[in-house]
């Protein structure tokens, strides 16, 4: 999961400036915390694809550490700024369909976590695990869905970007030091 910086990053990698990046389909640029939470949603997309394609335990186990931290970290911001700032923004079946979705994230992280790699369905698990954060991020990004709805409205993307941003580093460093497996 990126911060403003690595978003940046990120776009460039592609060709693109964070800033010139456009949208498919109305040609403007998505505020900054649409353009974050889109650099997260890539950057646990390839974790999980280069995931499937390591074989020893000790990188599963590490991958895995990266990806539940990106995950805690993701939610966390979207549940404490996006969801409650978007109410009235966003339809609030969508909102709660995303709380949920999230919590049931992050009951599945916690029973991965409690695995460890080689043991019988842990491979399994982290497979269903990223297909549950696609369909996530799907529902988020669709025309209609979260991001557009929330685009749609009045609230400051951008400035509720910034605060995404900085509550995202404060989350990393507190999550980071917390001890892994």
């Amino acid at each position: 999961m990126a911060t403003a910086k690595a978003a940046t990053k990120t776009a460039s990698k592609s060709g693109k400036s964070a800033k010139a990046r456009r949208t498919r389909r109305t040609g403007r640029r998505d505020p900054l915390a649409i353009r974050l939470l889109k650099a997260d949603h890539r950057e646990v997309e390839a974790m999980f694809d280069e995931y499937e394609q390591l074989e020893s335990d000790r990188d599963k186990q590490a991958l895995f550490d990266k990806i539940a931290l990106a995950l805690k970290v993701h939610t966390q911001i979207e549940e404490e700024i996006l969801y409650p700032e978007s109410r009235g923004e966003v339809e609030d079946d969508l909102i709660d369909e995303a709380y949920v979705e999230h919590d049931g994230a992050k009951k599945l992280i916690a029973e991965i976590e409690a695995m460890k790699p080689g043991e019988e369905f842990y491979d399994a698990k982290v497979k269903v695990l990223g297909e549950y954060i696609k369909h996530h991020v799907k529902e988020e990004e669709q025309p209609g869905g979260f991001f557009a709805q929330a685009k749609k409205g009045d609230e400051d993307l951008e400035a509720m970007g910034e605060r995404m941003a900085a509550r995202k580093e404060e989350l990393m460093a507190e999550f980071s030091k917390q001890p892994s497996h």
